[in-house]
């Protein structure tokens, strides 16, 4: 297991903003995610649980905790004969889409584009394109802050418009159990092909960000009002509201967390003020 002290989180988050972490795990056994848990509790530390790093947002100052990569080393996953497939937490959901469709399994090619693991994706049931995780998994192994193992079946996960009880209850995702079905690989891999095309057309991928900054509100799209509110390319510092997808909130370069959560703050402000809907953030904000 890799373990460092003050590892700046920049490194480790798509925005490219944040600053270091006391202590920075890096399982590579399910065993050694106990471990770094069982380290928290021994120091009496909080602690965060990442993939890839996207959809979050960490403060300027750090986190002073301990922050428990799950990627490397755990990125097994078994495809059955039957369409069914357990797969571990780290790998990412770029790679087991790749897989899934080399085997001839359809399903899961919304989730090609998403820039994250399949543990994170389980959490915040993620979905593109009219796909979301809850529509092909079927359990998922989990590990309690306790340290208790749990296997939750579709239901108990709880899954909604980007949620679960994983994140209610601070779980971390060890493995998730999901079904699919077979279908003609070229056809699979087309619309793979087609669908990241369109992430490409349509978002600033040219910048780092930590993807959609809003959750979608009912009845509306978050990139629309923001449009509308006057707000295409508003910036604060380095943080700006993109000038290619009004949903997206980029780092121009040197973006600091403080300008994100302030650009976050006023572009909410200006749509409550015209529109009179408050915009939530899809992207997780720790320590500001």
């Amino acid at each position: 297991m890799i373990r460092r002290e003050q590892e700046p989180l920049k490194a480790h988050t798509t925005f490219r903003i944040g600053g270091p972490a006391k202590y920075y795990f890096v399982p590579e056994k399910e065993e050694e995610i106990e471990e770094a848990l069982e380290f928290a509790r021994e120091k009496e530390l909080p602690f965060y649980v990442i993939g890839k790093g996207s959809n979050i947002l960490f403060s300027d100052q750090g986190y002073d905790g301990v922050i428990i990569e799950i990627g490397k080393g755990l990125e097994n996953i078994e495809i059955r004969e039957d369409g069914t497939v357990a797969a571990q937490a780290g790998i990412s959901l770029a790679q087991m889409a790749s897989r899934l469709a080399a085997a001839g399994l359809a399903g899961f090619e919304f989730a090609s584009g998403i820039p994250g693991t399949l543990g994170g994706g389980i959490a915040m049931n993620a979905g593109a394109y009219g796909g979301e995780m809850k529509d092909c998994i079927r359990s998922a192994k989990v590990l309690t802050p306790k340290g208790n193992i749990l296997v939750l079946d579709k239901n108990q996960l709880e899954l909604g418009y980007r949620t679960s009880v994983i994140q209610k209850q601070e779980y971390l995702v060890l493995e998730g159990e999901f079904a699919f079905e077979h279908g003609d690989i070229e056809t699979i891999q087309a619309k793979m092909k087609e669908l990241n095309q369109r992430r490409r057309d349509k978002q600033p991928l040219e910048y780092p960000s930590a993807g959609s900054t809003f959750k979608r509100p009912e009845g509306y799209f978050a990139g629309k009002l923001i449009e509308d509110a006057g707000l295409r390319g508003y910036r604060v510092g380095d943080a700006q509201v993109s000038e290619k997808h009004c949903g997206f909130v980029v780092n121009r370069g040197q973006a600091t967390a403080a300008e994100v959560a302030q650009l976050i703050r006023d572009v909410q402000d200006k749509v409550m003020e015209q529109f009179g809907i408050m915009l939530e953030p899809e992207v997780r904000i720790i320590g500001l």
